[in-house]
């Protein structure tokens, strides 16, 4: 039985097979030893589940066959003010709100979990605009990740007002105050993310006739400047210092070591280091290939012995043995993909800051300007540039003029001298 594998005292398990979830916790166990946690984590799981059983045993002693999610909200809403703990409170409670997610996560697979689903008033409405965007207009997934974030936002913003009938009500000052309030405290891309959620969504409401008049004009447009900044990146020099500050002697070096040892080498984004897979090395013919992002351009780069002896590093003494496909996964149980671009900032950041360097922005593009700066002082050809880096147009590529020193001393123009009379 699972139970027996994590604990050996007779009395603690006892007591857990006499609790409520008792029936459910030999199950769980074993969950959790599948996916590869630690028995010393699985006890810690099991302690902090014990309290969530007791909580619903004051309400009902017979077993509970399964949980929903009144259960698990009145729990986390009413522990706080009964826990009594000798560490910090706070990194108790946040402990037990993990442990519950990943037994909740535990239920939900095996059918044992009820969520009780709470569809927002908009729902329907959101979802309807992003079917439209995804068969009119063919807009990738991950675009619609993004207007989807940016759209619940406004929806929210409108309250009762979101629906079909209550957007023929809507104002075009009501558009343009909420945008004009929420540019305030957004950055560029943000606020261009919302301008084009917005515009695509007042398009599709005409089209579906719940609105009458174009409120897509009603967004104002908050002027901005093509290639008005320098790219903000590491030079050469903090790039290989950020690589020789890695702790390689650890699994989780390893693993930084290779992603960052990628980014510096090929200049890709993070998301295709998120999505390398171990089918894209091709070892026998040295060549890795990069699935196009962003409308671009899929790369098939050589191998080079850096990458790959980094890459082979990891790949044979730090990455864990799982079913999934991808290169890079977290270094705690359960183990999968990197699930988010934050997360692989925050991996960037934490080794940017370990070797003293500060600058602006810390996530994966760092890199990439790096590499971009590098490969034109080289003399590299902006079409070269574009082509590995991957994108479609050449203007793309344009921005890294800018910090193309050497050129621009060629064409600046001496000053005029003074002639006298």
């Amino acid at each position: 039985m699972g139970l027996e594998q994590a604990l050996v005292c007779r009395k603690a398990l006892a007591k857990l097979r006499n609790d409520p979830l008792g029936h459910l916790l030999d199950g769980f166990c074993d969950w959790l030893l599948d996916r590869g946690f630690a028995r010393y984590t699985i006890r810690n799981h099991l302690s902090n589940v014990a309290h969530f059983s007791e909580h619903l045993g004051q309400r009902r002693a017979a077993p509970y066959q399964a949980v929903n999610r009144q259960d698990v909200e009145g729990f986390l809403a009413s522990y706080p003010s009964l826990c009594r703990h000798r560490s910090s409170r706070e990194a108790h409670l946040r402990r037990v709100r993990y442990s519950i997610n990943r037994f909740v996560e535990y239920l939900f697979q095996e059918g044992l979990f009820d969520p009780l689903p709470r569809r927002e008033l908009h729902q329907s409405l959101l979802d309807s605009y992003l079917e439209w965007m995804r068969t009119h207009q063919h807009t990738a997934a991950g675009t619609l990740g993004i207007r989807a974030r940016s759209l619940t936002q406004f929806l929210r913003w409108l309250g009762p007002k979101a629906t079909p009938e209550g957007l023929n009500t809507l104002d075009p000052s009501e558009v343009e105050t909420f945008f004009l309030s929420y540019a305030q405290n957004a950055g560029r891309a943000t606020r261009r993310s919302m301008q084009s959620a917005l515009r695509t969504f007042f398009r599709f409401c005409l089209y579906q006739g719940y609105i009458h008049e174009p409120l897509d004009l009603a967004v104002p447009t908050l002027r901005t400047y093509k290639l008005a900044s320098v790219p903000q990146g590491l030079s050469d020099a903090q790039a290989r210092r950020v690589l020789e500050c890695i702790d390689r002697k650890t699994k989780v070096g390893q693993r930084d070591y290779a992603i960052i040892q990628l980014l510096y080498t090929y200049g890709i984004r993070g998301c295709q280091v998120r999505e390398l897979r171990l089918k894209h090395i091709d070892w026998a013919k040295n060549l890795i290939l990069f699935e196009a992002s962003k409308g671009g351009k899929e790369s098939r780069l050589p191998l080079t012995p850096e990458v790959g002896e980094s890459l082979f590093d990891y790949l044979h003494n730090a990455r864990p043995f799982t079913s999934h496909s991808h290169v890079f996964l977290t270094s705690r149980a359960p183990y999968h993909p990197l699930p988010r671009s934050n997360t692989l900032s925050a991996i960037i950041d934490r080794h940017v800051r370990a070797a003293g360097i500060e600058i602006p922005s810390k996530g994966s593009h760092v890199f990439r300007h790096c590499f971009a700066t590098r490969m034109l002082k080289q003399g590299h050809s902006l079409k070269d540039i574009a082509d590995v880096l991957g994108h479609r147009h050449l203007g793309t590529t344009f921005i890294y003029t800018k910090v193309d020193f050497n050129s621009l001393k060629q064409v600046a123009l001496e000053l005029p001298e003074e002639v006298a009379r």
